[in-house]
């Protein structure tokens, strides 16, 4: 006679496996992953692209942005903006970059009809004073860079698609983060959390080791990367500046006030300016001889009332960006900002979008950039690799991890958590609605299944090969 082998009883869990923040980091993980990493996949591929700007700028626009011979002294600045004129009669000049080594000075014309801060800039060989061309630029942007930056924040969408670079950069710390806490875990090892598992056979078990430790080492980029794109992002960038308006940290303005003048270079005392290119060589030297050595970027004066604004306009280390206001009638430096006397914010908000552009540290800054790129895009592939290789059998797609996780913390976790992450959605909130949307979904998702369970169990994932 057979008898009924009992119903094997699962052993209990203990406390510390019940009470971690280990699920709930899994789970969350595991949605962001799905559903967040499209678009950080985008990002990484269009900030891939963008590094590469400068050199492709050569590439195209080199006859405007270069000269071949430097040979002798560089023509009378004045002598160039005539001869920019002469080629640009429309519109008016509003900024003016000398040339040197072998790049070209730039002068750039607003001229009615031009949207989006776009102007004209009218390249010139500063040694013979030839107009070499004319592009259509957006804050000394040629048009393909101007091109890529949009691609890289919009999608070429406007302010529409600049959702799309905002919900990646306010996720990317969160995946990072999350990423290294699940790994750390199931390492417990700093040195193993650097190395894939390579005696690991082919299976979920390898993907993920090289997933995981590929990421260890990009995590201090890729929290470089949120923080410094979510600084001029659009809902959460305006929280920041409101915070540094706060913390009275904003970059210091350079005032150009001066009193009108009954005549001369300014012109009358009705307050219209009448631009001089003879003014601007004394400019230049005024500039000079305080201290502005590096590359020069001068704006000119929109009435009477006004003093030229002359700037260092190098972004590269050790970074030269003081500015002084000049008068044009008298030459007297009215106002006067060093980088030096910037709050400590300021500095590091400015130091910290020159690296996310590549700028900071010239061609090591776009190869990092574009090593971070690289990893970001290899790390998703093989996130989106372990969904497929965890999946049950005949299924499509990897199940999520067991819901309920959140009842599986610590209740001072929850006490403490849930206003921090309330506090952190209003700060950046495109982080909160995508959340609080993963959160109805979820909810929704489990209610219309019922009681069932996924198979794949809580954390930490299976350890072994499928």
């Amino acid at each position: 006679m057979s008898t009924v082998a009992p119903p094997a009883v699962r052993p209990a869990q203990s406390t510390r496996e019940t009470r971690s923040f280990g699920p709930l980091l899994l789970r969350l993980h595991f949605y962001a992953g799905i559903f967040v990493a499209p678009f950080l996949f985008v990002a990484a591929l269009t900030g891939l692209a963008y590094t590469l700007t400068p050199q492709l700028d050569q590439l195209v626009y080199g006859h405007e942005l270069t000269v071949a011979a430097t040979d002798g002294a560089p023509r009378p600045l004045s002598e160039q903006i005539t001869a920019a004129q002469a080629a640009h009669p429309d519109g008016t000049i509003a900024t003016i970059r000398p040339g040197e080594g072998d790049a070209t000075t730039q002068v750039d014309f607003n001229v009615p009809g031009l949207e989006n801060d776009r102007q004209h800039t009218v390249y010139v060989d500063p040694y013979t004073a030839e107009v070499k061309g004319r592009l259509t630029t957006w804050f000394s942007y040629t048009p393909l860079m101007t091109w890529f930056d949009d691609f890289h924040r919009n999608l070429q969408l406007g302010d529409l698609g600049r959702h799309y670079s905002e919900f990646a950069a306010s996720w990317l710390a969160i995946i990072a983060l999350g990423g290294l806490a699940l790994w750390w875990r199931r390492q417990r090892s700093a040195r193993k959390m650097l190395t894939p598992e390579l005696k690991a056979r082919k299976g979920v078990r390898r993907t993920r080791s090289f997933h995981a430790a590929t990421g260890v080492w990009l995590s201090v980029g890729l929290l470089f990367l949120s923080a410094t794109g979510l600084t001029w992002s659009r809902y959460a960038g305006e929280n920041f500046g409101a915070a540094l308006d706060a913390l009275d940290s904003r970059t210091p303005e350079l005032s150009t006030g001066v009193a009108a003048p009954s005549g001369g270079h300014h012109g009358g005392a009705s307050g219209t300016a009448t631009f001089d290119p003879a003014t601007v060589d004394s400019i230049v030297q005024a500039g000079r001889d305080n201290g502005l050595d590096g590359p020069l970027e001068l704006t000119v004066p929109a009435d009477a009332t006004t003093a030229w604004a002359v700037a260092q306009n190098d972004d590269t280390i050790p970074v030269r960006k003081d500015r002084i206001a000049v008068d044009g009638a008298s030459g007297a430096v009215v106002d006067r900002s060093e980088f030096a006397d910037y709050p400590l914010l300021a500095q590091a908000t400015s130091l910290g979008v020159s690296a996310h552009m590549g700028r900071l540290f010239g061609l090591a800054n776009q190869i990092v950039l574009a090593l971070l790129a690289l990893g970001l895009l290899t790390v998703i592939v093989w996130g989106y690799r372990m969904w497929w290789q965890r999946r049950p059998t005949r299924a499509l797609a990897g199940a999520p991890p067991r819901r309920g996780a959140w009842l599986r913390m610590p209740a001072w976790g929850i006490v403490a958590g849930v206003p921090v992450v309330f506090g952190l959605a209003w700060v950046v909130p495109l982080f909160g609605i995508p959340l609080a949307a993963f959160l109805l979904v979820d909810i929704a998702a489990g209610a219309w299944r019922g009681h069932r369970h996924p198979e794949i169990p809580v954390s930490p994932a299976p350890a072994g090969p499928r």
